[in-house]
């Protein structure tokens, strides 16, 4: 019961620290045809995220591959369920992916602005699929007693699933905005840090139609009201989430932007301590979910992954802080000429 317990919050972790991480280059994508005014600010905002992007995705990779090794009944049910949602996750990721390398190659404004689009909509499609997806996790899959998905595609883009996709993508606007305002100057940085105080009260709202959505619609609020403790998570959630406001209107970028990070994994945590122990909840029969107890590997297999996490994760936080710190100068139009 404990080696699950241990995973299942390691497993909500990693899906933590991914959203934190990609999530400002899926905010920067997202936001590039509205402050990319020209071709040198777009060129700006891409490199704001280039050698960082593909370094934030070890995380995605991370959370998957732990479903996979810890949770495998969970990975067989959740990528057969949300097969159309998850594919369009991975295609809209790998067009992004190749948009940053391919923007560059000719010298012309046809390429550039075909190459620009996919970068927006392989940033926003994610953004909004994944707030899909972890909602309707939140509020239960139609799943059966063999775990077969009774369902369709339009089945997860419900008003409460749709309600967690547009959350994720405030968040990520929000995220990927204070990230341009603490790596740029100028006109951009000025432009990215109104975009962010503009959004940050639409975020706010739509935070809480999703608190107050929740309440009705799933029992993550159960955990919560059986140990009232936990209310704490939510409070300091709130808190990180007003601390964004209070240091932009300081021009304290970064810390806004730490106070954004702090926001998505608060975010993130509140729903995985309200599913304890389930991880993928069926709406049809809760004696159907599927939890961290009757979903995960064996014994000997969590305690040999978690040696392994406990060795290598130091590893590759270190790696990923040293990058931070290598590219942590402002991105300017002289960097462009290299």
């Amino acid at each position: 019961m404990l080696l699950e317990s241990i995973w299942f919050f390691l497993w909500g972790l990693l899906w933590a620290v991914y959203f934190m991480t990609d999530g400002f280059d899926l905010g920067i994508g997202s936001l590039l045809p509205f402050l990319g005014k020209t071709e040198e600010d777009r060129r700006v905002m891409v490199n704001a995220t280039g050698p960082l992007w593909d370094g934030n995705q070890v995380w995605l990779l991370s959370a998957g591959g732990v479903t996979f090794a810890a949770f495998p009944r969970v990975y067989a049910v959740m990528f057969s369920s949300l097969y159309s949602a998850l594919m369009l996750i991975l295609f809209a990721l790998i067009l992004r992916g190749v948009a940053f390398e391919f923007r560059g190659k000719v010298d012309g404004p046809g390429w550039r602005k075909l190459w620009d689009a996919c970068i927006f909509i392989g940033s926003f499609a994610p953004a909004l699929l994944f707030g899909v997806a972890f909602a309707n996790i939140f509020q239960g899959i139609p799943i059966d007693q063999k775990g077969v998905y009774q369902g369709t595609l339009f089945t997860l883009l419900n008003p409460y699933g749709l309600i967690g996709g547009v959350l994720f993508v405030l968040l990520f606007l929000v995220h990927g905005a204070l990230w341009l305002s603490a790596k740029t100057e100028g006109e951009l940085q000025t432009r990215a840090a109104s975009a962010a105080a503009k959004i940050w009260p639409v975020e706010v709202a739509v935070a809480v139609v999703f608190l107050a959505t929740s309440f009705f619609t799933t029992r993550l609020y159960a955990n919560y009201l059986a140990n009232p403790l936990l209310f704490a998570v939510i409070l300091l959630t709130v808190a990180a989430l007003f601390g964004i406001r209070v240091f932009l209107a300081k021009k304290a970028f970064f810390k806004a932007w730490f106070a954004s990070a702090l926001t998505i994994v608060g975010a993130t945590f509140y729903g995985v301590i309200g599913l304890f122990p389930n991880m993928f909840p069926s709406s049809m029969n809760p004696a159907w979910s599927l939890t961290a107890h009757n979903a995960s590997s064996t014994q000997l297999t969590l305690k040999i992954m978690l040696v392994v996490v406990i060795i290598f994760v130091p590893i590759v936080l270190a790696y990923q802080a040293w990058a931070y710190n290598l590219f942590k100068t402002k991105v300017t139009l002289e960097d462009l000429a290299y």
